[in-house]
């Protein structure tokens, strides 16, 4: 498959096949930056932030998709449990399925991981038309410092800037609804300790940690921020529930449309279930969710391309 990106030298657009491509099973990765992302510090696997799509069966994706920001507390990617597993959970039911490789680690502090996100939204919703989706039915969904990464994106967008050189910056980068999993809410908020739970993890000397404290999501609510999912479980041993109880009650105040599932039992990162009797059930409460806004039915508006259908 080929896709069609914009070069921001030129704005014009051109043919781009994807880093790797695998046709038989309906996935394809892209890096989100063409000649290398915006403050990269080297050429590994790691300084390129990616997106690997997954499709639905022919003719049954229905114009949503959803870009999943595997978690791992900012030091690594939980990718197959919270990432490729999501995405088939989501192509099943219609839905195409971005999963999201973002820079992080101490090598790349915040704001780095944010902007990755913020231009995946923007190139999905670019190229929707490639991609055979509905630019106004983009998702994002995160689990754990995922999760917290995806309230971020509800939270700082932009419009995209009109006159950018390329074209994919002029998309927003706000995403149409949220899905947060066991998200790190309190991420940029001080331990026991007095210092910031991200900083903690992530071993960065006091002296360096500074300026965090902006990327809390509940600082930036707004009317504006998209309709919200939250999971959680009320004995996480690791992200206490009550930061997500914070972030709901600080939705509801914008007056933004929001529905939270709290367990009484369950480990911290359980991704769909991980065969828990109880915590296999909140999947199936997020496609209800899902359903009742109307994304897992087809968008009578848009018509995909033959290719997608």
């Amino acid at each position: 498959m080929v896709a069609t990106l914009v070069s921001a030298a030129s704005g014009q657009q051109a043919a781009l096949t994807p880093q790797t491509d695998n046709t038989f099973l309906g996935i394809a990765t892209y890096p989100l930056w063409e000649g290398g992302a915006p403050g990269a510090l080297g050429t590994g696997d790691l300084d390129v932030p990616m997106l690997t799509v997954f499709r639905p069966q022919p003719r049954t994706g229905n114009g949503t998709a959803v870009i999943i920001a595997p978690g791992g507390a900012y030091l690594g990617l939980a990718s197959n449990l919270e990432g490729r597993q999501v995405a088939d959970w989501y192509t099943s039911r219609g839905v195409t399925g971005f999963v999201l490789r973002y820079r992080l680690g101490s090598k790349y502090l915040y704001p780095i991981p944010l902007q990755d996100a913020q231009r995946a939204i923007r190139f999905v919703r670019s190229h929707a038309n490639e991609f055979g989706i509905a630019p106004d039915r983009i998702g994002f969904m995160g689990f754990s410092a995922g999760g917290h990464l995806a309230a971020m994106t509800a939270t700082m967008f932009d419009g995209g800037k009109p006159d950018a050189p390329d074209a994919i910056d002029r998309m927003s980068s706000r995403p149409d609804f949220v899905v947060l999993g066991y998200p790190w809410l309190n991420a940029m908020e001080k331990n026991e300790k007095g210092v910031l739970s991200y900083c903690s993890a992530l071993k960065i000397p006091a002296a360096q940690c500074t300026n965090f404290e902006q990327y809390s999501p509940d600082q930036h609510v707004s009317a504006q921020t998209p309709p919200t999912f939250i999971y959680h479980t009320t004995d996480d041993e690791l992200v206490p529930v009550e930061a997500s109880m914070k972030y709901y009650r600080a939705l509801r105040s914008a007056g933004v449309p929001v529905e939270m599932h709290l367990f009484g039992h369950g480990r911290h990162g359980s991704g769909l279930g991980l065969g828990d009797v109880s915590l296999d059930l909140w999947p199936a409460l997020l496609e209800s969710w899902l359903r009742s806004r109307g994304l897992l039915m087809p968008d009578a508006s848009f018509t995909a391309p033959a290719a997608h259908r």
